[in-house]
This record gives C-alpha cells, sequence and structure tokens, in this order.
C-alpha cells in the first residue's frame, strides 16, 4: 500500500507534498467563499435596517409636521406636543437604526478574516516543514 516514508523517493516526497498544499488550497477557498457568502447575507440584512429606518423616517417627518401643523392651529398645545414627542421617538428610533446599517456596512466587516488568518497559519506550517 504505502510506501514507508524512508523508501520513497524525491518524486513521491514532491507528490505528496503538492497534494497536501492542493487540499489545503481547495479548503481555504472553500472556507472564503462562505464566509464571503455568510457576510453578504449580514450586509443584505443592514441594507434591510437602512430601507426600514428611511421608512420610519418618512413617518417620523410626517408625524413632526402634523405636529407643527397642530401646534399652530389650535395654540392650545396639548394635541400638537404630544404628536411632537410622538415624532421625536420616531426620528431616535431612525437615527438608532441607521447608525446600526452603517456599522454594518463597513469594508471591514465585509472582510473575510477568518480566511485571512487560517491562510498565514498554513503559510507559517508550510515554511516549517520545509
Amino acid at each position: 500500500m504505502n510506501e514507508a516514508p524512508e523508501t520513497k523517493g524525491t518524486t513521491g516526497l514532491i507528490g505528496d507534498v503538492l497534494s497536501h498544499v492542493s487540499n489545503l488550497v481547495r479548503k481555504e477557498v472553500d472556507l472564503a467563499r462562505a464566509e464571503v457568502s455568510e457576510n453578504v447575507t449580514r450586509a443584505g440584512v443592514a441594507v434591510g435596517m437602512l430601507a426600514g429606518a428611511l421608512v420610519v423616517a418618512l413617518v417620523a417627518l410626517n408625524v413632526l409636521a402634523a405636529a407643527l401643523v397642530s401646534a399652530i392651529a389650535e395654540l392650545g398645545l396639548d394635541a400638537g406636543w404630544a404628536a411632537l414627542i410622538v415624532g421625536g421617538a420616531l426620528a431616535i428610533i431612525a437615527f438608532v437604526m441607521v447608525s446600526k446599517g452603517i456599522s454594518d456596512l463597513k469594508l471591514s466587516s465585509l472582510a473575510p478574516n477568518r480566511t485571512v488568518k487560517n491562510v498565514k497559519r498554513d503559510a507559517v506550517a508550510v515554511k516549517e516543514t520545509m
């Protein structure tokens, strides 16, 4: 079956090394593909958060506009101030959603960090064996 390491020729050893390197590269490419796919999914969720923030911001602007109209029309300030408080709360929610979405879309969070770390570790291991 397999020859003992002492009896393998140089060609056999080189073949083994090339086979191991080929398998290693294939596995690292598979890992990179999986990690990029995961990061793209996360980016999609972040884009969804930004779209949701846009809808909430538009609602907040509508409520704030209604609050201003109500405050000016009534001058009693009861209903207007209530709408102003609701509009302000919606604006805060939209701000938090936009902040989260933008931070999730930064390029550093999309990079395949685990794959880079593994490739560096593998390169060191290959250097040590040669």
